[in-house]
């Protein structure tokens, strides 16, 4: 039986689809959550425990750490496959022949080279390269109609992006990072599955900020609501399957003209003036179990075959699915939730820091309006619950 390592922040939906296939599973992850399956071959960083915090993410998170302690898994295993927070550019060259996926990311990632390179092709924002804050101040001087934000030059999840008047106080050590131009409008992904030859969108989605429920400036990624249409896209928009359509073909396109393999993810930003391509997800992306849910497959087995050369038969849409990742409300000890569509659940007595992911509410319904109901029914349950369990403000 081969060998295969699901390695990266968490492992946990892709284990339960990796459990179902013909494998011999190996797993490293960041989190532990409390319904992560329990497998033989198995690491995890963040070993929660009563009255233990979890710490603060964007401050204690290192790729390179998943990578040193699953060093023996490495060697040993015959498969590789990356999920989110771990690069194939963090492996060595000889351990990238093992990964299925993409493995030369280095202009899909870097967020500058991808601008340059589909710039002229496709709608884009306004993107420039700096190590300066004095000199994006002075590019925002002579653009005085552009509202620019900044982000880190390679990330994901929405984290370390600010509105560019967010910024004066905070100061850079040299770094690079981009500068661009801040397009409102409705955010949108593409999920995609890509051979050596071809490519194939399989499903369109809304995607969700924190900005789309507290109109507030933070850009970290909240979830998705999943097939896109004239009801879950939650906007005004006139031509819903013109909207699909375009993004099927650019998704399509620039599978193409990047090589892609295997799953992969295409954001958007939909306005007045078009259909923006913001990024690509070159990897397995945040929506999996929805595409699972709302589609009836397994992701995991469709992204394994799409890297062996075939894309599986795609089938209608069984149900609308929707993604919603909860950030605690206030530093709270983790209690047991009684409700039936809550997962990445804490250990019982773990500490939760304020503004980190808490848990997450993953649902299906054949009906839109009822879906979304139950979800934001659940949202608020949790919520109620981490302000009551609040400990101090440390």
């Amino acid at each position: 039986m081969k060998k295969l390592l699901l390695i990266g922040i968490d492992t946990r939906s892709m284990l339960n689809s990796a459990l179902k296939l013909d494998y011999d599973i190996f797993s490293t992850s960041y989190f532990s959550t409390s319904d992560t399956p329990t497998i033989e071959n198995q690491k995890i960083i963040i070993k929660e425990s009563d009255g233990e915090s979890c710490g603060i993410f964007e401050d204690d998170f290192n790729p390179q750490t998943i990578l040193d302690i699953s060093k023996d898994y490495i060697d040993e295993v015959d498969y590789i496959i990356p999920i989110s927070g771990v690069s194939p550019s963090d492996f060595s060259k000889k351990d990238r022949k093992k990964i299925l996926g993409n493995t030369n990311v280095e202009k899909v990632e870097n967020k500058f080279k991808f601008y340059s390179a589909i710039k002229d092709e496709f709608l884009t924002p306004l993107t420039f390269r700096l190590n300066d804050i004095d000199e994006a101040f002075e590019i925002s001087k002579n653009h005085d109609d552009i509202q620019f934000i900044v982000k880190p030059l390679q990330g994901s999840g929405g984290y370390g992006i600010n509105l560019l008047d967010n910024m004066k106080d905070l100061s850079f050590d040299g770094s690079e990072f981009i500068l661009q131009e801040y397009v409102q409008g409705i955010n949108l992904s593409s999920s995609l599955l890509a051979t050596k030859s071809d490519a194939k969108t399989i499903i369109n989605t809304r995607l969700l900020t924190e900005h789309d429920f507290n109109k507030n400036n933070s850009f970290r990624y909240i979830g998705n609501i999943m097939p896109l249409t004239v009801e879950s896209i939650m906007a005004d928009v006139e031509d819903i399957e013109k909207v699909t359509d375009e993004m099927k073909t650019t998704s399509e396109m620039l599978a193409h003209k990047f090589n892609l393999l295997g799953s992969n993810g295409v954001d958007y930003i939909l306005n007045e003036k078009g259909l923006y391509v913001l990024e690509i997800n070159a990897r397995l992306q945040g929506t999996f179990e929805c595409v699972e849910k709302s589609l009836g497959i397994n992701m995991l087995e469709a992204h394994i075959k799409a890297c062996q050369g075939e894309i599986i038969d795609i089938p209608e849409r069984q149900y609308y699915s929707y993604k919603k990742i909860i950030y605690s409300p206030a530093r709270m000890k983790y209690e047991k939730i009684d409700l039936d569509n809550i997962y990445d659940l804490p250990h019982l007595g773990s500490i939760t820091e304020k503004e980190e992911p808490l848990l997450t509410i993953i649902d299906k319904d054949k009906d839109f309006e009822k879906l979304f109901e139950k979800v934001e029914l659940s949202s608020q349950i949790v919520n109620d619950i981490a302000r009551r369990g609040q400990l101090d403000d440390k």
